[in-house]
């Protein structure tokens, strides 16, 4: 199966990074947000990638085009036959089909323009900025159980502030400590779709999340993958630091990977 990320946005909420290159091209550690994405599902053995890209996408382009550079040592030979030469090669089992589906294009209409890479079969989808320990092969285990269209993965963010509940007299009888979601579960990406859900996208105008995927819950083909474990997605600065420090610590959530 196919991994299509969705890559192809301005990110303005996290802009003090992405006025300078893509978000998923933004480090955690030293490695992009793309690339922590990306080696989740090359974990379960999905190595086939389809990006969507948009905003600045000649970087994510730049950046495959160069992996090699990027991952190993390099001698340049400049003095003889003025060539190149890469030690240690280090490489990743993927294949990565990048894809130009429009600077302004909404989310649906990155999905649509990558339909002639996909074929006739079902594909993972996610987002280009957001991490989790989702256990892919149970994920596509419950997709293949109940044989809907259309299977997201359901989570429930941590609380950004901690709550207290008061009783008579403002006594203050218990304090929670940045509760999780309130019973609420939000939409955490990890997608796994069917080939016909492209009928649910017009055109490029087509927003994903408010468009197709209300149409396809209408119509009872919508399922949700309740995940309880770690999800979090980079949408700021404060956000971005956060996962830093998960990655310094040696105790990153999401590295599901062995080095």
């Amino acid at each position: 199966m196919k991994v299509v990320i969705l890559a192809g946005g301005y990110g303005t909420r996290i802009s003090e990074e992405s006025h300078l290159k893509p978000k998923p091209m933004i480090d955690i550690g030293d490695k992009p947000m793309l690339w922590h994405i990306m080696k989740i599902y090359a974990h379960y053995g999905f190595n086939d990638f389809v990006i969507c890209c948009g905003y600045k996408g000649y970087m994510i382009k730049e950046y495959f085009a160069n992996y090699y550079l990027h991952q190993s040592d390099v001698t340049f030979d400049f003095c003889g036959q003025n060539k190149m030469t890469i030690h240690n090669n280090i490489a990743e089992p993927w294949k990565v089909t990048l894809v130009d589906t429009g600077k302004d294009t909404m989310t649906g209409g990155r999905i649509k323009r990558i339909q002639p890479y996909l074929g006739n079969e079902p594909f993972f989808l996610t987002y280009g900025d957001g991490v989790a320990d989702v256990d892919i092969k149970k994920l596509l285990a419950f997709h293949c159980a109940h044989g809907k269209k259309a299977t997201l993965t359901a989570i429930q963010p941590e609380g950004r502030w901690g709550t207290i509940a008061v009783g008579e007299d403002a006594h203050v009888q218990s304090f929670t400590e940045k509760p999780r979601g309130g019973n609420s579960w939000v939409n955490g990406g990890f997608f796994i779709l069917q080939p016909d859900i492209f009928e649910y996208i017009a055109d490029d105008q087509v927003s994903w999340e408010g468009e197709s995927l209300k149409k396809i819950a209408q119509i009872g083909q919508l399922k949700a993958f309740q995940h309880n474990g770690f999800w979090h997605a980079m949408d700021t600065m404060r956000d971005r630091v956060m996962l830093e420090d998960f990655w310094k610590s040696g105790k990153a959530p999401w590295k599901v990977w062995k080095d």
